[in-house]
């Protein structure tokens, strides 16, 4: 299926890995040469006259894809750069606290810890468990660490090292209910479920456009809410911050110059939406059956895992998207998983991520983090794959 709908990856690689890095299909990516070659063809008229309005144009059709406000929709690399743009414009007071849990992204609670320590705010982390009965024990978990101090929530939509779907929209409400605003990861929402970021009520939101909806690498967003832009500012200080505002608004001069980079991962993305939608998804059924599809998949793959293994299943299947993490008996620590995952990509030409949780950021002291490992389900994998995987660890695990 891979050559079929264009995806350009290895055919010799079992490739269950889409979650770190995504895959580009090469309609999309010709899209992308051909913003390139104008781009190229004159980039003064380009990048100086032309590239405003396409921007707004493409903010556009993203911001009606993700139910958004195109006004507060900002491009951006990736989403650690979304949550350092938050957390680096934001100011604490000593003592404040900046809230977290134990199935986040290294790299962005590595981001709250530092600007913790220049207010000298702190870093809290609710400890949510795994295997999980549901998403009450999410909401459960989270408001009971609230206290008088919190500031600022940092929640994933989907974990990256447990795969789980977080509740945020419930958990949204409830904290804006105690006056607490919320900073949604949503590195992998984008293109794995169906998002609505106004009625979400986020302050802050950010998403990966390199992964689940399989654009070009280095393409993100961050949005902000209307009340809450006029305090964020890119993380680089370039000509927006004193050009004429010509009826644009200061948060959209400063995101939309940052200095010379290339716009046409970004410019592409509509085009993404529209192939992903229309080639990509079975039986014509648009994003709701591409969704649907991988969902299904992930959970077959993960059952496939689970009877070699013999573990159960850690999260109920309406917890699952396009991704599931199941633990590895028998893998000691984060060596041994290290030496596995390069073991299954050397030898069996199988790329899937295995690794510890907590990570390393949310570890607590003298206690040792479990070894997971975490498929993804995406248009070009097929139950073999699973199969593959399955046959490789059985044969490892019985010292063949």
């Amino acid at each position: 299926m891979r050559g079929d709908l264009g995806w350009r990856l290895d055919p010799a690689v079992t490739f269950l890995n889409h979650g770190s890095y995504g895959a580009c299909p090469e309609p999309v990516l010709s899209v992308q040469r051909a913003w390139r070659d104008r781009l190229e063809a004159e980039p003064v008229r380009f990048l100086s006259g032309d590239l405003p309005s396409l921007l707004a144009d493409a903010r556009a059709a993203i911001g009606a894809f993700l139910g958004a406000d195109p006004d507060g929709l900002a491009f951006i690399p990736n989403a650690t750069t979304g949550v350092n743009t938050v957390l680096q414009s934001l100011h604490f007071e000593p003592g404040d606290e900046l809230l977290t849990d134990d199935h986040e992204y290294n790299a962005t609670i590595n981001a709250m810890r530092a600007v913790a320590g220049r207010d000298g705010a702190r870093v809290v982390i609710a400890a949510i468990p795994f295997p999980i009965a549901g998403p009450d024990d999410v909401l459960e978990a989270m408001l009971a660490a609230v206290t008088p101090r919190t500031r600022l929530v940092l929640v994933s939509h989907v974990t990256s090292p447990t795969a789980l779907v977080f509740p945020v929209a419930e958990l949204v409400a409830a904290l804006a209910s105690r006056g607490i605003d919320t900073l949604v990861d949503a590195a992998h929402a984008l293109g794995m479920l169906p998002v609505a970021i106004d009625q979400l009520g986020a302050a802050y939101w950010t998403g990966n456009g390199h992964k689940w909806l399989c654009g070009p690498k280095g393409t993100a967003l961050l949005w902000v809410r209307e009340d809450r832009r006029e305090a964020i500012h890119p993380l680089v200080v370039s000509h927006g911050a004193n050009g004429p505002l010509a009826g644009r608004s200061r948060f959209r001069h400063e995101f939309d110059w940052v200095g010379t980079s290339d716009p046409t991962g970004s410019l592409t993305l509509p085009a993404v939406i529209e192939w992903m939608g229309r080639e990509a998804a079975p039986d014509g059924g648009g994003w709701p059956a591409l969704m649907a599809a991988n969902h299904v998949l992930a959970l077959a793959g993960r059952d496939v895992l689970r009877a070699v293994l013999g573990v159960e299943a850690p999260t109920p299947d309406a917890m699952l998207g396009s991704m599931a993490a199941v633990e590895l008996p028998g893998v000691a620590d984060e060596a041994a998983a290290t030496a596995l995952a390069s073991a299954l990509e050397r030898e069996d030409r199988i790329q899937v991520p295995i690794g510890p949780w907590p990570v390393r950021a949310a570890q607590r002291d003298g206690v040792a983090p479990r070894i997971l490992l975490r498929i993804s389900a995406q248009r070009y994998n097929e139950p073999a794959d699973y199969e593959r995987l399955a046959a490789a660890l059985r044969r490892r695990s019985a010292g063949g």
